[in-house]
C-alpha cells in the first residue's frame, strides 16, 4: 500500500516562516546545472521550498524531454496560472511542456479529445487533471499500453475503473478540496453570526473537486448553525452562478450566505447580489484566489476566498512527471494542501501570490 504524505501549510504559517526562516531549497538537484526558481514573492518562495521538500528526491535536470499536460479549460484563470507553473518548471529543468485543455470546464469529451491528440504524438509523459473520475480513463489506459508515464494533478481517475482498464497513474498531487469548502462555509457562518439560511453553488456535478468542495461546505454550514436551503451546480460558470443565485434569492429573500466552489462562480454571485440590491445582506466566499477575486475583495465586494496555489500545482505536476519519466521510484502519493482564507483583513499581505 502506498504511503500518504500529508503536508498541510496554512497561509498564516507561511507568513511566520517569512519572518523566521532563511530561504533554502532543501531538495535541489545536485548536478552541474540546477533549476533556478523565478518566484519573486517571499511567501510563495517559502511555500515552494516546502513543496520541493515534499517532492524530494527531486529529478535530475532534463534532456529535452517532451511532456504533455491536460488541464480543464483556459477560460478559467486558475488553469492559466497552472499552465504558468508547468512552463516555468519546464524551463527550470530543461524540458518541453505543452498544455492542452477543453473549450470549457464542462466539456468532458473535449478534454479527452485534447489528450488523445497529444497521445498520437511523440510525448515522453503526461500530467493530467481529469474533469471527472472517468472521462480520461481510456486515454490513460492507451498511454499505459505504450509505456508512457502518467501523473495526476489536482484530480485523479477512478481507481477501480483504472484497474479494470489497465490505466496506470504513477503519482497524484492534489489539495484537500473538502477542507476548502468547509473553511469557506465556516467563515461565512462566523460572518453572519452563527445562524441563518445559506446556499452552496458547486461546479460540475460528479467532478471530484466539485463534489468534495460541496460536501465540505454543506458539512461546514450544518456544523455551525447554518440552514442549507439550496445546493446547485453551475458548471464553474459565472453566468450560470449568477442565474442560480438570482433564483435562490427569489425563493429565499432572507438568505444570508452563499459558498461557491470557485471564484468565477462567486464573482457571478456578487453581480447577482448587486442586481438584487442585496450585496450587503449576503456573505459570499469563493475558492482559488484568482486575481479577479483578489481585486473584488480589495474593492469591498467579494467577502472572501479560500486560497491555494495553482502555480505551484503546475510546478509540482511537472516535477513529479519528470521524476516518473526518469525512472525514479515513487512510493508516495503526494497530498499537498497549502490553503488559507483570504479576506479584506489580510488580502494585502498576499500581493503576488499565485
Amino acid at each position: 500500500m502506498k504511503k500518504i504524505l500529508l503536508l498541510v501549510m496554512s497561509l498564516a504559517l507561511i507568513s511566520m516562516m517569512v519572518v523566521g526562516c532563511s530561504k533554502e531549497d532543501p531538495g535541489a538537484p545536485d548536478q552541474g546545472k540546477e533549476p533556478v526558481s523565478t518566484i519573486e514573492n517571499a511567501l510563495l518562495r517559502d511555500a515552494e521550498a516546502s513543496m520541493l521538500e515534499a517532492l524530494s528526491p527531486l529529478p535530475e535536470m532534463g534532456n529535452g524531454e517532451k511532456i504533455g499536460a491536460i488541464a480543464f479549460s483556459m477560460t478559467n484563470p486558475f488553469w492559466v496560472t497552472v499552465e504558468e507553473g508547468y512552463k516555468d518548471a519546464a524551463a527550470e529543468y530543461g524540458v518541453q511542456v505543452d498544455v492542452v485543455a477543453a473549450p470549457n470546464e464542462a466539456d468532458e469529451a473535449g478534454q479527452a479529445e485534447a489528450f488523445n491528440t497529444l497521445l498520437a504524438k511523440d510525448y515522453d509523459a503526461f500530467a493530467i487533471s481529469a474533469m471527472t473520475p472517468y472521462n480520461l480513463v481510456p486515454s490513460v489506459a492507451n498511454a499505459s499500453s505504450k509505456g508512457i508515464k502518467v501523473v495526476a494533478v489536482g484530480t485523479n481517475i477512478d481507481a477501480d475503473a483504472a484497474q479494470d482498464a489497465g490505466a496506470v497513474v504513477e503519482a497524484f498531487v492534489t489539495s484537500d478540496f473538502k477542507e476548502q469548502g468547509r473553511m469557506g462555509a465556516e467563515f461565512i457562518m462566523k460572518k453572519i453570526g452563527g445562524s441563518g439560511k445559506v446556499a452552496v453553488i458547486q461546479g460540475q456535478a460528479g467532478a471530484d473537486n466539485s463534489e468534495q468542495r460541496k460536501q465540505g461546505a454543506v458539512e461546514g454550514f450544518e456544523a455551525n448553525g447554518g440552514e442549507v436551503v439550496a445546493v446547485e451546480a453551475a458548471d464553474w460558470d459565472a453566468q450560470k452562478a449568477y442565474d442560480i443565485a438570482t433564483n435562490i434569492l427569489k425563493a429565499n429573500p432572507d438568505l444570508k450566505g452563499i459558498m461557491c466552489a470557485n471564484d468565477d462562480m462567486a464573482l457571478g454571485v456578487v453581480e447577482a447580489l448587486k442586481a438584487a440590491n442585496k450585496k450587503d445582506q449576503v456573505v459570499v466566499c469563493g475558492i482559488d484566489f484568482i486575481d479577479n477575486a483578489r481585486q473584488s475583495i480589495i474593492a469591498g465586494e467579494l467577502d472572501g476566498t479560500v486560497a491555494m496555489s495553482p502555480y505551484l500545482f503546475g510546478k509540482a505536476g511537472l516535477i513529479l512527471t519528470l521524476k516518473a519519466t526518469q525512472g525514479h521510484e515513487i512510493d508516495t502519493d503526494i497530498f499537498w494542501t497549502p490553503i488559507g482564507l483570504i479576506t479584506a483583513d489580510n488580502v494585502a499581505e498576499y500581493d503576488g501570490w499565485k
